[in-house]
Formats: C-alpha cells, structure tokens, sequence
C-alpha cells in the first residue's frame, strides 16, 4: 500500500473516530405507555450529544414543549442510565387538554382582543392551548404600546372544566402608563424639531410606545439631508421617561450639469445647448430646499427657473413653496410664471397641496402675428406626490414618484377672457428585476384646454428630461405625453449601461399639428466620488421619417452632491 494512501485513511479514521466519540451519548424517550410514546416520536427530539449537561437540557426542553401543546400534568418519572452511552427518560403525560377560556375581566381592550383574533364573548375568551404562549406575549405586547412598556399578565386559578378544556383567570399588573418627558438627539444636533412633531409625528406628553417609535424613526431614512444612526433607546427613570435618537446629516447639496451637442440640420454645424441645475437643502438646519436653474438651448432660448420649499412654517404642519420661472424665445417674447402653494405632508411617502399661479408673457416685437399676443392668466391648483425611496441603492434612490397637478383659471388678452384648465403629471417606476437587472419606465404629459390658444403660452418639450433624440424645448403643444424606458443592466455598483426608447404623442391646434415621435439610443452611468457622470447617445425621428445618424444627440451630464 503506497504511504500517502495509507496517511490518508489514517486521517478519515481518526476524523470519523472523533465524530462518533464527540456524541458518544444516546438519548431515548417514551411514554407510560404504547400510545405515549407515539406521541412524544412525532415531536421529535435531539438523540446524541457531546456530554450528560446537553442531554438534561434537551430533556427540560421536551417537558416544556408537552405544556406548550396542552399536557400540562405531564411529569418526567425517571431518567435511567441503560449503558455507558444510552439513556432512557421516561414521561407520563397524562391528559391532553387541547382548549382554555381565559376570564380577563375587563382589563384587555377590545381592540387588542381583536387585533388577536380572538372571539370574545362577555370578559372571557377561548383559544387553543398550543397558541396561548403566544397570544399572551402578543397582548402583553400591545399593552406596553399603550404606555405601559413593564406590564405582565399572569394566568391564576387554572381549573379543569372538562375532559378537554380549562378555564382560568387573567391576572395584569398595573404599572404607571408612561409618556415621553424628553426628546434628545445625538449625533446631529441641530437636527429640525418641526421633523420630529410633525413629520415623525413624535411629541413630548405622547404615550410612549416603542413600536411607534421605532416605525417613525425609519421613516428619517426617507430624508434627503438626514439619516438614522441606529435605533432610538429609551432611558426610564422612577419619574420620567426619555428618548433618545441617534440621527447624523448627510450630503444633501447637489449641482446638476450637462452639455449637449448636434448637427444642425439646416446648416450642417455643431450646435451645443446645456443647463445647470443647483439644489440647496437644509443649509440653515430647517429642511429648506432651494432649486435654482439656468436653460440655454440651440434655439435661442433661455429659462431660469427658481424654487424655494420651506416646510414647516412657523412650527405649523403646513409648508410653503414658491416658484418662478422666466422663459425667453430669442427676440420674440418673454414669459414669466409665479406660483405659491401650501403644502401639507400627510407621511413620509404622501404630500397635498393647494395654490395659485400667475402667468404674464410679452410680445418683444410687437408682430402682428396672431398667434403671439400679450397676455396674462391666473390658475388655481391642487397637487398629490407620493414618492416611494429605496435608500440602499446609491445610483437610483427613488423607486417610485407619482405627481400629479390639476388647475383651473382664465387668461386675459386684447379684452378678451377665456376660461383654462390644466393638468400635469410626471411618474416613473423601477422595476429591479435581479442585483444587476432593472427596468425604468417614466411617463410625463401635460395639456391646456382652452378654446384658443397662443403660441406664446403653449408647453414646450424634448431633450434630455423629456423625449430624448431632440433638441431642447424644441417641440410645441398644446396637448403631449411621453414614455421613456430603459433596460438597465449594473457592470458593477458603481456602473451601469442602458437602452434608451421613448415615444411621445403631441398635439397642436394652432398648427392643426398632431404625431407620434420616437427616440432610440444608448447610454452610461458612472458614479465616482465627483459625481454621477451620465452620457446618452439618442437620434429622434417622427413617425414617417427615417433615422438619419446625423440627426443623433449625445447628451453628457453630471451630478454631484456636496
């Protein structure tokens, strides 16, 4: 037999010696009798083990779990050594009671007896022995929710009612219900309390219930400018009860930039369009958020657009957002747009909002174009937004956004007042399919009814944020929705390939123009420490046109957070 063969089985024997000495005690359990022991087999139980100390231990184990499942006179009536590894526990299990009626007395809430499941009829309730272990812990629990975190419930008078069934008494003690005294923050001190009242909806002289408080403090996670360190603790003393949260600030500061290029189709030229978008948040520790934006496109247009969202006005649960945009076509005309708007976040996912909009445009040339006039107009709106998060993923922390406007008004020109209505929505959804595998789908639309209409006030789209393969703001409507879609496909965490296929309708009555338009594409994301760098290659074509190459966009941005 050549040596290493014979070193090797050498080892496999003394490993399988090992094995068979380190649990070189047997465990055997029955009944008093036939019928017994079928019942404690189908239990089953642990039969070997290392020393005497784990196999006493699983034979406390087994007694336990025979008052768990109604044999509650069971006894252990021996534990007999048969031979040097073999030991025999002998159980007499006596009667199997397989129900309880439990009098409460009035001290459980209907409502937590609800919560339970449980039929109550008159003070007492009736339930199955095997789930009384849990049910009392989930009603003891419910009742340290209501303020009483040290409560314990105690079964007393245990009867026999019959063959099957007992009945007792349930016994609470009555301990001090306790509120919150104190609310202390650690790590991010000047952290807004405006958020802890109303947006936590966590308040000193509230009941203290530690569930809540655990399920609100999350709900921190959702934030831009503030995450949740760890779980809250609380500190109980003989008089007092006080919180504690551990919350740190994070990067919420972002500059948003792109530079986008193309052929002219009229010319043959390169032509470049881009913006800049900057968004402030919570620079002064109160929530705030400013979004400024400067627009310059190949079609000598320009937009700046401001907006300024102060939550939490004055210690109230309502906000207020203002807004202003500035829209310039060339020489032609100018457009400005003010709003303001309440806004009352109703949870972390939930905002409503109610208010009123201004619009006033000139007409730069005074043309005697018809479809360019001076104007002015006056909107009332309401607003919904629910945006779902999903704060683990670093490339895409939104899930889900929802956010839809609806408004009603008149606009004003050469004496003439005619009614209007609006509506706007934006929404997209992720759809992960795997770590590596996702798939993006957005819609946006909008539309103006009115019985005329000027081209000064239609809505313009396409780009980058719009229907991609076009230029910039280059499309007019006065009626457009957009799909956007995109595979996604992760090389790594840091990077991400795509396709792009988007398809727009439109219509416009000034032009007795209505068609389908499609862009299709590829691009790239790249997260690095300055940012998240995104380039997109996108040629558009309408719905009789071929793809020309030359007619492609390549849009490259960055956005980073400071």
């Amino acid at each position: 037999m050549p040596k290493k063969f014979r070193i090797y089985s050498t080892l496999i024997f003394c490993l399988f010696f090992a094995q068979v000495y380190s649990q070189n005690l047997e465990l055997k359990v029955i009944g008093s009798d036939e019928t017994e022991t079928k019942v404690i087999d189908s239990l089953g139980y642990e039969n070997y083990f290392k020393d005497y100390n784990s196999l006493n231990k699983e034979v406390d184990s087994i007694s336990k779990r025979f008052l768990t499942i109604g044999y509650i006179n069971s006894k252990l009536l021996e534990i007999s050594k048969q031979n040097d590894s073999l030991f025999l526990a002998q159980f007499s299990l006596k009667t199997h009671f397989k129900s309880i009626t439990i009098n409460h007395n009035g001290l459980i809430d209907k409502d937590i007896l609800k919560l339970s499941d449980l039929k109550s009829e008159g003070n007492s309730f009736t339930l199955p022995i095997s789930k009384l272990e849990q049910t009392l812990e989930f009603i003891n629990a419910e009742i340290a929710n209501q303020g009483k975190p040290f409560s314990t419930l105690q079964l007393k008078e245990i009867k026999q009612e019959n063959e099957t069934s007992l009945s007792a008494s349930l016994e609470l003690s009555q301990p001090i219900e306790r509120s919150i005294d104190k609310i202390i923050i650690k790590g991010y001190e000047k952290f807004p309390k405006t958020y802890i009242k109303h947006y936590m909806k966590i308040k000193t002289g509230q009941r203290f219930n530690l569930a809540r408080v655990k399920e609100k403090t999350s709900e921190l996670n959702d934030l831009r400018f503030a995450n949740q360190i760890k779980d809250p603790e609380v500190l109980f003393t003989k008089d007092s009860t006080i919180l504690y949260m551990y919350i740190e600030k994070t990067k919420s500061n972002a500059f948003d930039g792109f530079l986008g290029f193309g052929t002219n189709e009229d010319t043959n030229k390169i032509e470049f369009d881009g913006y800049l978008n900057l968004r402030l948040t919570n620079n002064l520790n109160y929530g705030e958020t400013l979004n400024l934006l400067y627009k310059s496109d190949e079609n000598d247009q320009q937009t700046f657009d401001g907006n300024v969202i102060m939550p939490y006005m004055f210690g109230s649960p309502l906000g207020v957002e203002l807004n202003l945009n500035i829209f310039k076509k060339d020489s032609t005309f100018v457009t400005a747009r003010q709003s303001a708007k309440l806004n009352y976040q109703i949870n972390s996912n939930h905002i409503v909002g109610v208010g009123i909009s201004g619009v006033n445009s000139s007409d730069l040339l005074d043309t005697e174009v018809s479809s360019i006039n001076d104007f002015s107009s006056s909107y009332y709106f309401t607003n919904y937004v629910y945006t779902k998060r999903q704060n683990y993923d670093f490339l895409f922390p939104v899930n889900f956004l929802f956010d839809i406007t609806g408004g009603f008004g008149n606009r004003e020109f050469d004496d003439i007042n005619e009614d209007q209505t609006k509506f706007a929505l934006n929404t997209f959804k992720i759809f992960n399919l795997n770590d590596r595998n996702s798939f993006y789908i957005r819609g946006s639309g909008q539309i103006i009814d009115s019985g005329t209409y000027l081209e000064n006030e239609l809505l313009r789209f396409g780009g980058i944020n719009s229907i991609r393969g076009f230029e910039e703001n280059s499309l007019i409507a006065n009626l457009f929705g957009v799909i956007n879609t995109e595979y996604r496909y992760r090389l790594n965490r840091d990077i991400f390939v795509h396709t792009v296929i988007d398809a727009a309708y439109f219509e416009n009555k000034i032009s007795d123009q209505k068609g389908k338009l499609f862009g299709f594409g590829f691009g790239f994301g790249l997260l690095s420490k300055a940012g998240l760098f995104r380039f997109n290659y996108t040629s558009g074509k309408s719905e009789n046109q071929r793809f020309k190459l030359s007619d492609s966009k390549i849009h490259l941005s960055l956005t980073a957070s400071f």
